[in-house]
């Protein structure tokens, strides 16, 4: 993405439900996608993409997504000027502490607080530099949580929460994505953290892959992804999880948590704690009876 040119969709929704639907519609065209709420209750959804999208393909999906919601918006599709957009991106990316964690780039000279746990993600062409509410609702939960033994993040993006949750709890992490630039772009986060080899990167779609299966039943899974792939994978996620393990899901907004919900008590989970942060829901899920410790217990 460095000094070449890129192409930018953009889709103004009018809520945040509406926004995840024109992200999700986004999610397979482009390579980055970003939602943003706006001043008067608009949301802006953008996506980044280095090959010209198909405005058509992009229209279908945006349809679909947009099932019962009247007319779906037009979208705006421009290429934007060679320029060194990902550089630009990195040096204005201010660092943050959330939980226990501390946020910063590769361009911060200073030291992280005392007692916190650092983290260098630079912004690139993988989701997750830790800005977003849902991955910021994942590191506060992670920040809360006893030492789990086996732990799988899935849809791992950028690399952040496989590399926190190993710097955390100084375990083993299995980072699984579906796209293979993530996988690069987590694989190099995990060296510049200092993680490697504590962090195993591998390309998987589901829970299902023998990668992933071999290694289960994990202690905790991480998965920071969209509502709709996490109901469809939830039967799945019920197989890998053990017996007192604990899952964070992230991705939805509050109106999709019933949807995600049912999924997942279905397959033999329950809600132990919810997190909101930025107009996002991050669910801890166990199963049975159990509830992590640190967290409240909940009346479902």
């Amino acid at each position: 993405m460095s000094a070449g040119a890129i192409w930018r969709v953009s889709i103004q929704a009018p809520d945040a439900d509406s926004a995840a639907a024109a992200a999700s519609a986004l999610d397979d065209a482009c390579g980055a996608v970003s939602v943003f709420e706006q001043t008067g209750g608009l949301w802006q959804v953008d996506g980044l993409a280095l090959e010209p999208p198909a405005r058509g393909a992009i229209e279908a999906r945006l349809m679909l997504a947009w099932s019962g919601r009247g007319e779906p918006p037009t979208i705006a599709l421009e290429r934007l000027p060679a320029r060194d957009w990902l550089g630009e991106n990195q040096a204005s990316f201010a660092p943050f502490r959330v939980g226990r964690f501390f946020v910063h780039g590769g361009n911060f000279a200073g030291r992280a607080p005392a007692g916190a746990v650092p983290l260098l993600i630079d912004a690139a062409t993988a989701f997750g530099t830790g800005e977003h509410g849902s991955t910021r609702g994942c590191l506060l939960a992670l920040s809360r949580l006893d030492r789990p033994r086996r732990i799988l993040d899935m849809g791992t993006g950028t690399g952040i929460l496989a590399i926190a949750a190993a710097k955390r709890f100084g375990r083993c992490v299995l980072a699984a994505d579906i796209e293979g630039e993530a996988v690069r772009v987590a694989g190099i986060n995990t060296a510049r953290n200092g993680v490697v080899p504590a962090v195993r990167v591998v390309r998987a779609d589901t829970y299902r892959r023998r990668a992933i299966r071999r290694h289960a039943p994990f202690d905790l899974v991480l998965a920071n992804i969209l509502a709709r792939p996490l109901a469809l994978l939830a039967r799945d996620l019920g197989r890998v999880l053990a017996a007192r393990g604990v899952a964070i899901l992230a991705g939805l907004l509050p109106r999709q948590e019933a949807l995600v919900l049912s999924a997942h008590r279905a397959a033999g989970l329950r809600l132990a704690a919810r997190i909101d942060v930025g107009g996002w829901r991050t669910l801890i899920l166990t199963r049975g009876h159990h509830v992590p410790a640190n967290f409240p217990v909940l009346q479902t």
